[in-house]
């Protein structure tokens, strides 16, 4: 599925939200359209943005005030937690870290509730909308604003961000998420990573994108895999951390400096 095969719409006959939703169908060069339940939209409601897809069930928006991102915060481990391991969080030390597959924003947000800097990269138009109303929303909410203060979205490829000469920040480490392999059983996959898989495609530049990773981050940069996969292009990380279902391949910067 193609960006161009999505429409957006709105619920609202407010004249001031038909206005904010033609305002985003310019700005993501999408068809405004009415509501068609039979096809997949993006879609403006009263409360928030959201994307609507037939063989989805309910619709999948990004919220950082309640729900599975709240309840991670609160009870995700904090800094024991193997993301946080990985990333390299010890007292006191709170890096600057590149998230180049934002997704849905749910690594970025723990990694920013623990004190990180984070700036998370989404070249997909309509992921990287979802995330911006989920920022927005969280950002009038007391407990997060903290948090969304310490968190910058970029509408942008990795790979092109990363190339650039100078960065706006130079990150500690980069954190890579790639697509998970196609499971036969799509029962199996939960209802958002099924909307991933069809709006972002197979992964077919994570060797690039970690290639050009190790090149930039000051030190280190961390993959995440299913626990059975194999490393990316069989590049054996220096180490790796693990929990029930994923695997965190970690590659230090003094050796790959070394090579």
């Amino acid at each position: 599925m193609s960006n161009n095969d999505i429409s957006i719409a709105t619920t609202s006959v407010s004249p001031p939200l038909i206005r904010l939703t033609k305002s985003l169908a310019e700005q993501f060069n999408l068809t405004f359209s009415k509501l068609d339940p039979t096809h997949t939209q993006l879609v403006r409601t009263t409360e928030r943005l959201e994307i609507h897809a037939p063989d989805l069930g309910n619709p999948i928006y990004v919220d950082f005030v309640e729900g599975k991102n709240a309840h991670r915060r609160k009870f995700g481990g904090g800094r024991g937690q193997p993301l946080a391991r990985a990333i390299g969080l010890k007292k006191m030390i709170n890096p600057i870290i590149i998230d180049a597959t934002a997704g849905m924003g749910r690594d970025a947000f723990v990694l920013a509730s623990l004190g990180c800097t984070v700036i998370l990269l989404e070249k997909n138009p309509l992921l990287a909308a979802l995330l911006q109303d989920g920022l927005n929303r969280a950002n009038q909410d007391e407990d997060n604003q903290a948090i969304n203060q310490r968190m910058q979205l970029i509408n942008i490829d990795s790979q092109h961000y990363l190339s650039q000469q100078k960065l706006p920040q130079i990150p500690d480490v980069i954190y890579i998420d790639p697509m998970y392999p196609k499971r036969e059983k799509s029962a199996l996959v939960k209802k958002d990573m099924r909307l991933l898989h069809q709006l972002v495609g197979p992964d077919e530049d994570s060797e690039k994108l970690l290639t050009l990773a190790r090149k930039i981050a000051l030190k280190r940069v961390v993959v995440k895999r299913p626990s059975t996969a194999e490393a990316i292009a069989n590049l054996q990380p220096d180490t790796s951390i693990e929990s029930k279902s994923t695997r965190y391949d970690i590659y230090l910067k003094h050796s790959f400096e070394a090579k």
